[in-house]
């Protein structure tokens, strides 16, 4: 793939695309209304990072056309139809073509009007061009069951959504603690600043926490561990510990973001990036699906350190980052974000209810006893006393009420819901996930940290290739393994060849024949 190297891409995208203005979306103090557009020109091309926002003439969305080139005039004719329609060409790039090697594939992502890019595409279709359905989005879009989302597809595309946040943490409502203090307003600025200027990959700041912001910590961490005790899963307790071995978790210190996220990439490949604010659900849920958590820096108002009506750092290290530490709760994080992947507005509403009554505030059966595992309970030492102690606000999971549920932030939940298992959890949302209305499927790549669509027969085949090699090395691990069980059972009769009970010796379980494995190579 290459971009721009021949001479008349460059020539005719100076010719087609005009610049485009900086758009910033007047702020309100509502959730529904903040949103900003940003834009980014090129002397050669303009990039624009996705933006929900209307003109007068519908709702701008952004796709992606592929299509054969045949000549250099085909090209051309078909810039000249974005123009005519008003379409803007974000990016241009050409590639060959993966099932004709002599041939040329032009790749445009695109922005318009969902009527302006579809009558410039229907143009195109007839034209000299062979238009090429592999990873074409706006085909899909023709749909009149599905209509187009735009998503990120890799994990540097995180930095385009990451300052469209809904409410700034510096933008405080007038209830709200700290809304009349300056310096903590002051403080929660600075924090904002430090989230606007991260980029995805790049070690996180370091934060210098003031005496207050440590003394409410303090407070509400000493408060809250001895709830763990008594009402935590045992993930959570499995794992708070290594976060206090390892990322220097204690009732003194407010643990920094990017030691804990080098500790999850090394325990579950999650990671963490700065975050300003509130973030819309879905663009929340897409950094779920990298497995990147987008978490606050700022510490509540000291006011009121055992309340806050928005999520801070908290919330974030003590509610979240125990069981992200946990590989099966970490898939079930990232299943739900791939779940939102190219889904409706009102499927993302109701994947970020599952979220909400589950990763949040959910509660599970361990041994026969209630346990919670929600983050929101976790970190409001009040509401996790209340969910635990009052048994006839507990309901077994139930997909269907859940969605009918009011998600609340200033008030206890009206029921918590209980599951069997976190297995059991993602059961319930892949079953919820295959009924979600799209034209394709997904797929994290872990080597390319990218998001695939499989939507062709060649996409299914590189897939099931994956698949194939992933089973391979599974059937190579369990002849390694069964290898090793006949090592240890000729060993141990080695070791008894003497002894009447060889017979009993091969009765071992596959266990108990690992765990003298393990003797041998120890040396014992």
């Amino acid at each position: 793939m290459f971009y721009l190297r021949q001479p008349y891409l460059l020539q005719h995208l100076k010719q087609i695309n005009k610049p485009v203005e900086n758009t910033d979306l007047p702020r309100k103090n509502s959730l529904k209304t903040k949103r900003t557009a940003f834009v980014r020109n090129s002397s050669s091309f303009s990039l624009s990072l996705d933006s929900n926002y209307h003109d007068e003439n519908g709702p701008k969305i952004q796709c992606t056309v592929i299509f054969q080139l045949e000549n250099e005039l085909g090209l051309a004719k078909s810039l000249k139809y974005f123009q005519d329609h008003g379409v803007h060409v974000l990016h241009i790039e050409s590639r060959k073509n993966v099932n004709d090697a002599d041939a040329t594939e032009v790749v445009c992502e695109i922005e318009g009007t969902e009527n302006s890019i579809m009558s410039a595409s229907r143009k195109i279709k007839p034209s000299s061009l062979t238009y090429s359905a592999s990873e074409e989005v706006s085909s899909i879009k023709e749909s009149d069951e599905y209509e187009y989302v735009w998503f990120p597809r890799k994990i540097t595309d995180l930095d385009n959504i990451a300052h469209r946040v809904l409410i700034l943490g510096e933008e405080l409502d007038d209830d709200s603690p700290g809304s009349n203090d300056p310096e903590y307003r002051k403080r929660r600025k600075m924090f904002t600043q430090v989230a606007l200027n991260y980029k995805q990959g790049t070690p996180i700041p370091i934060i210098n926490y003031l005496p207050s912001e440590k003394q409410t910590w303090g407070k509400v961490y000493k408060k809250l561990s001895s709830l763990y005790v008594k009402y935590a899963c045992r993930e959570f307790l499995s794992n708070f510990p290594l976060l206090s071995m390892y990322c220097n978790y204690n009732e003194n210190n407010i643990p920094q973001l990017e030691h804990v996220s080098a500790f999850l990439k090394e325990t579950t490949g999650f990671t963490l990036r700065p975050v300003a604010g509130y973030l819309s659900s879905r663009d929340f849920l897409s950094g779920l699906a990298f497995r990147v958590f987008n978490s606050t820096q700022y510490v509540r108002h000291p006011s009121l350190p055992f309340y806050t009506p928005e999520p801070d750092c908290i919330h974030e290290l003590l509610g979240h980052m125990p069981l992200l530490a946990d590989r099966n709760f970490a898939a079930f994080s990232q299943e739900i974000g791939l779940a939102s992947i190219g889904a409706s507005n009102a499927e993302v509403e109701k994947l970020s209810k599952l979220y909400f009554f589950t990763v949040e505030f959910g509660l599970c059966r361990q041994e026969g006893v209630v346990k919670a595992y929600g983050a929101g309970l976790f970190s409001s030492a009040e509401e996790f006393e209340h969910a635990m102690t009052t048994p006839e606000k507990q309901r077994e999971f139930n997909l269907e009420q859940i969605m009918d549920m009011e998600c609340k932030v200033t008030t206890f939940q009206d029921y918590y819901y209980i599951t069997e298992s976190f297995t059991d959890a993602v059961q319930q949302l892949r079953q919820y996930a295959a009924n979600i209305k799209r034209p394709f499927g997904v797929r994290y790549n872990p080597y390319t940290q990218s998001i695939e669509t499989v939507s062709t027969t060649r996409h299914i085949s590189s897939y099931a290739r994956d698949i194939k090699a992933e089973l391979t090395n599974l059937m190579t691990c369990l002849d390694n393994i069964e290898l090793a069980s006949k090592l240890a059972t000729d060993h141990i009769e080695s070791l008894h060849s003497n002894d009447e009970s060889t017979e009993d010796i091969r009765s071992l379980s596959d266990k108990e024949k690992l765990d003298v494995i393990n003797e041998m190579m120890n040396g014992h």
